[in-house]
């Protein structure tokens, strides 16, 4: 775990200059703790990336990766096109280094002379966890909530990170079309789902300190179309949702001879029209497949919900529950979207 801590008090932070959202919902967002890259993708450039509106850039000091704010104090250029050397990175104007903590190490036009605090860069914390930077724009006290993943550290388990995916829509559509059970018959029949078993049978939901989880068990496999053991006749499938507000959910598969697939959805909300969709695993089956069938078979997983969630209107995601129908396979989007009022969030994200 690597963590830097923020160079300026968080309170006096401003908003971003472009706000997709309502101003009090990006203040409750904004205390969240989101994914903004793979670990794996951080090399010795500096990483451009967005979170709830705000450009961020991430790079490598030495043991430490640092978030700031994708700004060079001085003349305003984007960080994220300098240069970086795995130790700082320098500003592609006038070639002012930035290293741990933000700090503003070096000015090329007067090396000797002292540099001034208001050249350090605002930062944010960073940790990684599941192959992810998470970070956070208004962080409240010392620790990190980040959303657990079971079995990542567990020996037994390969793990795996996707590429991540974008998404023209909203992280709560996402979020809830991931945790959706009825949409496998239509949605999913040229991955792994059964065109001929529609029904969903009854499930309960639980609240839980974080949002709340669901154990959901049916008859519809999981083995992708066309793979050779793929029907196991009387096999009761679990799949475990585990839901933490705002934008990461846990899914938890019960495979044959105790086979467990686990995934994790974490969207991260680059803006409230758009997604950036994180998908560590882990498995403790078929260890020994490439990864790039994994990520090939997954995407086409993604894409097909994708597909939806671009689609839907509103394009936001209406927590009021009388502004839409519902039925009892819809259990866990009601959770979900009660969840999130509770957080406080509006009826609507977006401004």
């Amino acid at each position: 775990m690597t963590t830097a801590t923020c160079a300026r008090p968080a309170d006096i932070h401003p908003l971003p200059r472009t706000m997709t959202f309502e101003v009090d919902d990006w203040n409750i967002l904004a205390r969240c703790w989101h994914p903004v890259a793979l670990v794996r993708e951080l090399g010795d450039r500096p990483l451009g990336v967005t979170l709830l509106d705000a450009p961020l850039v991430v790079y490598r000091a030495g043991d430490s990766i640092v978030v700031a704010d994708d700004l060079c104090p001085h003349r305003g250029v984007p960080l994220s096109m300098g240069k970086g050397d795995g130790q700082t990175v320098a500003c592609a104007y006038h070639g002012f280094r930035f290293g741990e903590k933000g700090r503003c190490v070096k000015v090329p036009a007067h090396p000797d002379s002292a540099i001034p605090s208001k050249l350090n860069l605002r930062t944010y914390p960073a940790v990684e966890r599941y192959g992810l930077i998470w970070t956070c724009l208004r962080p409240e006290g010392d620790g990190a909530d980040i959303p657990p993943m079971p079995h990542w550290n567990d020996p037994a388990f390969q793990q795996i990170n996707c590429p991540w995916i974008d998404i023209a829509g909203f992280a709560g559509r996402q979020v809830e079309g991931f945790i959706d059970v009825a949409h496998f018959a239509f949605v999913h029949t040229d991955t792994f789902a059964d065109p001929e078993n529609p029904v969903v049978p009854p499930y309960r939901t639980r609240i839980t300190p974080d949002g709340f989880e669901a154990e959901y068990r049916s008859s519809v496999g999981n083995y992708p179309i066309g793979k050779s053991d793929r029907g196991r006749p009387g096999f009761e499938w679990l799949r475990h949702f585990r839901v933490h507000v705002p934008f990461t959910a846990t899914l938890e598969i019960h495979f044959p001879d105790n086979g467990r697939l686990v995934i994790m959805n974490a969207a991260s909300p680059v803006s409230a029209r758009k997604t950036r969709m994180f998908a560590p695993m882990c498995r403790n089956f078929d260890k020994d497949l490439p990864l790039q069938d994994v990520y090939d078979f997954n995407l086409r997983v993604f894409e097909e919900d994708r597909a939806l969630v671009e689609a839907q209107k509103p394009e936001n995601l209406p927590l009021d529950p009388t502004l839409e129908a519902h039925v009892m396979a819809d259990r866990s989007s009601i959770a979900y979207r009660r969840a999130l009022r509770t957080m406080g969030l509006s009826q609507f994200f977006t401004a």
